[in-house]
């Protein structure tokens, strides 16, 4: 498949109605081939009554259960031609998403998050502040979770600095140094959003040391659960940024590994936005028809480039709200929306809600 007009574009450029004339193709295209090389989805789209390449709305393209890459391995390709395996976020005990990827899939979700990386804090690499430990790399059940995460953001990165030690201890040596540069331009502070506010804010608080870190742009993401028990909001969290290190740009993101590389970056607004690599629906819980502006339903994620498994059409388990499509005050075009919660009954996930 050729994604060159994708990785040519800007990837919020595209009006939603422009993105959904090249995604009904592409969307009918990997379902008829992944229908072919994909026994266990083969026989459900199958058993659904699939009917190839008939879908001419984004809503008639078939979707599978996200918990079906917990139960099945959904691949699409050789043994021989995979490159690389991708597991999901689970507190203990739980099962696992295992996604598979050949290197050309791997690549393409390296350069969706780039591209969109690139739009939110532009193309010049610079210092990382990873609010985790080095140590996340020695157990391979926490690499998985975070990790992977790490990895392909810090990609981007200058200099990586971690901002705590292997013991989990607050590294202070590391935070003076990014201090001093965050002091001469902008730096980037990377981290889960839970660990941010328990390692990073109440360690420092506790300590009763502070830093100006008010060049820092702010990457945060995977879940919101523990903080919402502890009744800390998304604006809590960021007015504590602001009033404890001065820090006014900050963006929280929504992805999961089965659709890795195609984050939803939220824009200054606080909206989270598809990219012209992926798309959502929101699902209706009682019919799964398609809710309108401002109606909460089960999120569906859509991309062209998931072509190594079939993970282009996937129904999750978050619940959230379409608030708008090509009008957000930020200027960039496609659907916007927020995340109101998983839906009753789903298990927890989320790098951050997976520590402890």
């Amino acid at each position: 498949m050729d994604y060159s007009q994708y990785f040519s574009a800007s990837p919020y450029g595209w009006t939603q109605a422009e993105k959904e004339q090249t995604y009904i193709s592409c969307l009918n295209e990997l379902t008829a081939y992944h229908h072919e090389h994909c026994a266990p989805y083969g026989k459900a789209l199958d058993a659904w009554g699939y009917a190839a390449a008939t879908a001419t709305e984004l809503s008639q393209i078939p979707m599978i259960p996200i918990t079906l890459f917990k139960q099945l391995d959904l691949t699409s390709i050789p043994q021989q031609n995979i490159f690389k395996i991708i597991t999901s976020s689970g507190t203990s005990g739980q099962a696992v998403s295992h996604i598979y990827l050949d290197a050309a899939t791997a690549q393409n979700q390296q350069l969706a998050l780039y591209a969109i990386w690139k739009d939110f804090f532009g193309p010049r690499r610079l210092p990382m502040l990873i609010i985790d430990s080095p140590a996340v790399f020695h157990d391979r059940a926490q690499f998985n979770a975070r990790g992977a995460a790490i990895l392909g953001f810090s990609l981007f990165a200058k200099r990586k600095y971690y901002a705590l030690t292997d013991d989990m201890e607050l590294n202070i040596s590391a935070l003076d140094t990014v201090a001093a540069l965050a002091a001469k331009g902008p730096v980037i502070i990377f981290g889960f959003t839970f660990m941010i506010w328990k390692y990073f804010c109440q360690a420092l608080a506790q300590q009763g040391t502070s830093f100006d870190f008010s060049t820092a742009l702010v990457l945060h993401g995977g879940g919101w659960k523990k903080l919402q028990n502890q009744a800390v909001s998304p604006a809590a969290f960021n007015t504590r940024l602001q009033e404890q290190f001065h820090i006014s740009h900050v963006h929280n993101y929504y992805g999961m590994a089965e659709q890795t590389g195609c984050i939803y970056m939220e824009c200054e607004y606080g909206h989270l936005h598809a990219s012209i690599f992926s798309d959502i629906l929101i699902r209706d819980p009682a019919d799964f028809s398609c809710c309108p502006i401002g109606t909460s339903g089960i999120i569906q994620v859509m991309s062209p480039i998931a072509a190594s498994y079939p993970g282009h059409s996937i129904l999750t388990e978050d619940m959230g709200t379409l608030l708008g499509t090509d009008d957000c005050p930020c200027g960039r075009k496609g659907r916007y929306f927020r995340i109101d919660g998983r839906i009753p009954k789903a298990e927890i996930r989320g790098c951050s809600d997976t520590h402890e």
